[in-house]
């Protein structure tokens, strides 16, 4: 690695990937020290540490994987046919390998324990036949022979033929019988299996005839073992005795509820496992368990203490006894099956093969789609895909070539749009200037007003006009329709109504005036189909008086305290009729009331279940912040509508007026100037 791609290497780690190589580095000093022989401190910690920083490291590695290795098709649609077909396929065969490990394992284990049962079982039958023989002589003379440990002359013959069948079985005609006490001997009075006496294993079988018990019994040494299942490799049993108290930790053996130690060993010396005759001709290992009674040298009483025996075997010469019913056709149909398996396989690769193929044509297509959009990103729309197949991905070619030939135009069209753009960026920096930019400052009077435009201009327009040092015009209009038709009939009613008010305010005194010469202008001078709604109020602070005009518009509220007056005297929307008549209101202004006008958009937003804002909710907002200042209750009136509404999509221009009339010094909140300047949106 080069010093450049190191420090390349370098910048691009994380503050997380440095502590995880130091982490790293840590655990490889910890590491170092323990093959040194030394216990290094906290290294409990530093491993825990560690094992997080590579936990980290993972899913590190799994993103680097994800963002390089898969961000292309070809390596994504491979690994999808290996998750699809090949996956599943080694999990089917994993799967099938330790079914067969385990089906050999407890064969081979069936195998020597059923061996082992038939030992059992001979030897016991062999004790049977003694003490049947012996049931018919007479027991005294049994006892008599009990100091001699000889047995009736009249036995002599059977046993030695049983001795000549049986290697290294002996008799035993004065067995205290302690084994027939056993639970699994109680009900047949005979008791067969594998017993643990004076170091060695035994085959004991002992059976009660006529107040006589005989007890036959065999070692397992390593000579009984080789001719034991000479199908098997080589084979061991292991004997285990209870654990004491004083054995070491690492030599129990923990056996279901129990606790065992292993006591001795005997193995075969002789057996060899043989070599594989085939390639699937395996070797396989097992291990059984048997239960064997445990002798107390000292009290000679019972206890339970399994034996282990261990065994090395090969697959063909398992299968000779799996098979047995089916002799010589049972490598056969092994070999069938092995064929089979093998065809299967075949089969697989070809048809991971053939997707890979599909995939590297898919790819290309995809590929030649890739390089023709960079040509187009280029601006080269000249460039075409060349089609050979006559498929879907063919289509697709074709589909792109006759989308880059229809650019030029879709291009034009959004030079057009950005035009039009353009004039409406224009025509929102003309509206701003209709608005009024600074607020009157006037005594006792605190404003604050924001029209926020459904689209890029508004219908909506609001006035504060000044006449005299002691009379402020306050004008709020909602034009029918939006867009910039709505802006344009905005305009004409903002200059008609500043030419009547501004040239010569103090000739105004009647809001009804204003607002029939405002209903004439916009009937002479606009279509049929165009109106507005208009609310015009005239205040004057030496009377308190306030004379206001409602032309079809939202009735405005009036707040003292907990009283709210509804505006609503007037007449029907302006430019619908010349001849209109419109009636004027006079209200009497309390100190420290509130004027709040606003326009429709400002009630009709819905929530999801299509409810509307409503007034009454509008009111109560009012109320609620009656006490703030004009610029917070603005703004608490706008984001109440615009919460319920829960999206910030409009429907409607959003315009509201708030005017605090008649305050004194002493009633302006801290921090609040008696005029605030408000920028329109």
């Amino acid at each position: 690695m080069s010093i450049r791609s190191f420090r390349e290497l370098r910048r691009s780690l994380r503050p997380l990937d440095r502590i995880a190589l130091g982490l790293a580095a840590l655990y490889a000093i910890v590491w170092i020290v323990r093959a040194a022989g030394h216990e290094p401190p906290m290294a409990g910690l530093v491993t825990f540490f560690f094992i997080l920083a590579l936990s980290y490291a993972v899913i590190r590695l799994g993103g680097w994987t994800r963002t390089r290795l898969l961000w292309s098709l070809r390596n994504r649609l491979i690994i999808a046919y290996l998750f699809i077909a090949v996956v599943p396929v080694v999990m089917l065969l994993v799967l099938g390998g330790l079914s067969a490990s385990i089906l050999y394992r407890q064969l081979g284990g069936y195998l020597l324990v059923q061996e082992v049962q038939d030992r059992i079982e001979e030897v016991a039958d062999a004790a049977d036949v003694v003490a049947s023989g012996a049931g018919m002589i007479d027991p005294a003379k049994i006892a008599g022979e009990r100091s001699a440990k000889t047995f009736p002359s009249s036995l002599e013959t059977q046993i030695a033929g049983l001795e000549d069948r049986i290697p290294q079985i002996e008799f035993d005609l004065h067995s205290t019988g302690a084994l027939l006490k056993q639970e699994s001997a109680k009900k047949s009075g005979r008791f067969k299996g594998l017993v643990q006496s004076t170091d060695t294993l035994w085959i004991v079988g002992e059976v009660k005839r006529n107040n006589v018990i005989v007890s036959a019994r065999v070692p397992i040494t390593s000579a009984m073992l080789e001719r034991c299942a000479p199908f098997l490799g080589p084979i061991q049993v292991v004997t285990t005795r209870p654990a004491g108290a004083n054995d070491p930790p690492q030599s129990i053996l923990h056996i279901g509820d129990g606790q065992y130690r292993s006591q001795a060993r005997v193995e075969t010396h002789l057996r060899q496992l043989p070599p594989a005759s085939a390639w699937f001709d395996f070797q396989v290992d097992g291990i059984s368990k048997m239960p064997s009674m445990l002798e107390d040298s000292t009290s000679h009483a019972f206890t339970e203490s399994p034996v282990f025996l261990s065994y090395a075997a090969r697959v063909r010469s398992l299968n000779s006894h799996l098979f047995t019913s089916l002799g010589d056709l049972g490598d056969i149909y092994i070999q069938l099956f092995l064929a089979v398996l093998l065809v299967f396989i075949i089969l697989e690769a070809g048809s991971l093969v053939t997707g890979v193929v599909l995939t590297r044509t898919i790819t290309r297509s995809v590929g030649d789609l890739y390089e023709a959009t960079q040509y187009v990103r280029s601006g080269d729309f000249s460039h075409r895909i060349r089609v050979e197949r006559a498929d879907q991905l063919g289509a697709l070619g074709e589909s792109f070539n006759a989308m880059s030939s229809s650019i030029d135009s879709l291009i034009e069209e959004q030079r057009k749009r950005q035009r039009l753009e353009n004039e409406v960026f224009i025509a929102q920096e003309v509206q701003s200037q209709l608005f009024p930019r600074n607020l009157p400052v006037m005594q006792g009077i605190q404003l604050g007003a924001y029209c926020k435009p459904a689209r890029g201009v508004s219908g909506d327009y609001y006035d504060f006009l000044p006449m005299g040092s002691s009379r402020l015009g306050i004008a709020l209009a909602d034009i029918s329709g939006k867009g910039i038709s709505a802006a344009l009939l905005m305009a004409s009613v903002q200059a008609a109504l500043r030419s009547q008010l501004l040239l010569n305010p103090d000739a105004t005194t009647s809001a009804a005036e204003v607002v029939s010469r405002i209903n004439k202008h916009l009937f002479l001078n606009t279509a049929e189909d165009r109106f507005a709604t208009f609310f015009f109020a005239l205040y004057d602070s030496t009377t308190r008086t306030l004379r206001y005009t409602n032309a079809g518009h939202c009735a405005p509220m009036l707040i003292n305290g907990d009283k709210l007056i509804r505006l609503e005297k007037g007449g029907i929307v302006v430019g619908v009729f010349e001849d209109a008549e419109y009636e004027e209101g006079v209200v009497e202004v309390a100190p420290d009331s509130v004027l709040v006008v606003y326009s429709d958009g400002l009630i009709e937003p819905e929530n999801v279940y299509g409810e509307e804002f409503g007034t009454n909710r509008l009111e109560n907002v009012a109320l609620r912040n009656r006490r703030s200042s004009a610029d917070a209750m603005v703004a608490a009136l706008l984001v109440s509508a615009e919460e319920w509404a829960g999206t910030a999509e409009q429907a409607d221009d959003m315009t509201v007026i708030v005017a605090r009339l008649d305050q004194s010094a002493t009633t302006t909140a801290p921090g609040v100037v008696a005029n605030t300047t408000t920028v329109n949106a």
